[in-house]
Parts: C-alpha cells; sequence; structure tokens
C-alpha cells in the first residue's frame, strides 16, 4: 500500500481532494510491524502522529505491582495518538502499546501537520483544544481508578488541585479519592514526616515537588 492509499484509507482524511492528499502525504511515511512489536512505552515522546491502518494493537497500562492493565483495543482506520497538548511538538504516551498481529502503521510530521494543515483553522483548533482537555480528565480518572495507588492517588491530586484539597474536608478528599479516611491521615503523616509536605494548621504546602511528583509517575 503507497502512501497516498493510506492516508485515503482513514476516515479523518477520506474528504480530502487530490492536492490536500498529496500534501498530507509529502509529510508521511507507512509502517509495518510483525505482532508482538510494541510501538511505545508510557511517558515516551514521539514527534508523529499516528494511525492504524491495518492489524490491530493493544493498548493498556502496568501498575505498581507490575500488573498489566488493559484499557482498549484499536481497530484498523484509527488515529493512535494520544493527543494531550496542542501547543508541543511531540506527543507524550499515556499508555502502552504493542501491536496484537502483523499491522501497517500510517505516521505524519506532528508539527507540519499542525502549523501547515491544523492550525489554518482557528475554531478547529479552539475545538480540538477543547476535546484534548476533556480527553486529559479521562486519563486523570483512568489513572486514579485503576493505576494508582492510594499514596500516589494523594500525590497527584496534592500536585494538580491544591487548592481544592485545602478547601475540602479531609472526609471529603477520601471520597474523592475513593480511600479510607485512615489511609489519607496515615498517607500525609508519611508524606510529612518525610519532609515531602508540610502540614500547618490543617492546611498542606509541598516542599519537595519533585519528590512528590516521583510518587505517581516514577511507578
Amino acid at each position: 500500500m503507497n502512501i497516498k492509499d493510506a492516508i485515503k484509507s482513514i476516515t479523518l482524511f477520506n474528504h480530502l481532494n487530490e492536492e490536500e492528499v498529496e500534501f498530507i502525504a509529502s509529510m508521511s511515511h507507512v509502517s509495518k510491524f510483525d505482532a508482538g512489536s510494541v510501538l511505545y512505552y508510557e511517558s515516551e515522546s514521539i514527534d508523529k502522529l499516528l494511525f492504524l491502518v491495518d492489524g490491530l494493537l493493544k493498548v493498556y497500562k502496568i501498575d505498581k505491582y507490575d500488573n498489566e492493565i488493559f484499557l482498549y483495543y484499536i481497530y484498523p482506520n484509527s488515529m493512535i495518538s494520544e493527543l494531550s497538548n496542542l501547543n508541543e511538538n511531540k506527543i507524550n504516551c499515556f499508555s502502552n502499546s504493542e501491536f496484537v498481529r502483523q499491522s501497517t502503521l500510517l505516521s505524519i510530521d506532528f508539527k507540519r501537520f499542525k502549523d501547515e494543515f491544523l492550525f489554518q483553522n482557528e475554531l478547529v483548533f479552539k475545538f480540538i483544544s477543547e476535546l484534548i482537555y476533556k480527553n486529559q480528565q479521562l486519563q486523570c480518572i483512568v489513572n486514579r481508578e485503576l493505576v494508582f495507588d492510594a499514596t500516589s492517588k494523594v500525590a497527584f491530586m496534592l500536585i494538580n488541585d491544591l487548592e481544592i484539597f485545602n478547601q475540602l474536608k479531609r472526609n471529603e478528599v477520601s471520597l474523592l479519592l475513593h480511600i479510607q479516611p485512615e489511609t489519607l491521615s496515615r498517607v500525609l503523616k508519611r508524606l510529612s514526616r518525610n519532609e515531602i509536605i508540610i502540614i500547618d494548621k490543617g492546611i498542606v504546602m509541598i516542599n519537595k515537588e519533585e519528590e512528590l511528583k516521583n510518587i505517581y509517575m516514577g511507578m
């Protein structure tokens, strides 16, 4: 399959005229992968927008205990890339992915696609940015509910929602994170004892931000 045929096989692009297809083809290439090949690992950054033309791809995460948590399959005629920010030139991988059977992949230069094609319409750009924000919220839920242990849940909330954490009562935070109040108390005491956070009159302040991030990012 040549590059233009691969582009035309993707529903997202099948309304494009021949000139537009030719233009996207100039920044694209097609690759084949065997079953069992890993496409990317969680937290990697890639500079290509990826689409599955043919085959099957498994998407999964790994928890703190090295257990595989299956998320979903990606089928032909689908975008693979998990967009989280249009203002950067690389795409951060939220999960791991592995080909289940021999597959064909279309990859498009992400920076060129944004600058020379996508950003030409401001409304489209703003709409996609909003969709990406919603996707980020979903990713947070997946991590919180399926992957993170209690300490990671607390650390993640402190980094991303410290103001809300301090506004809520401790039992409300426990409900939000789906952990027991006693567990939350133990986690906060341990973080405070290790001087990662400071607790003053019930208000939590972050003392060692990188160490706090490493609790959930270094899983």
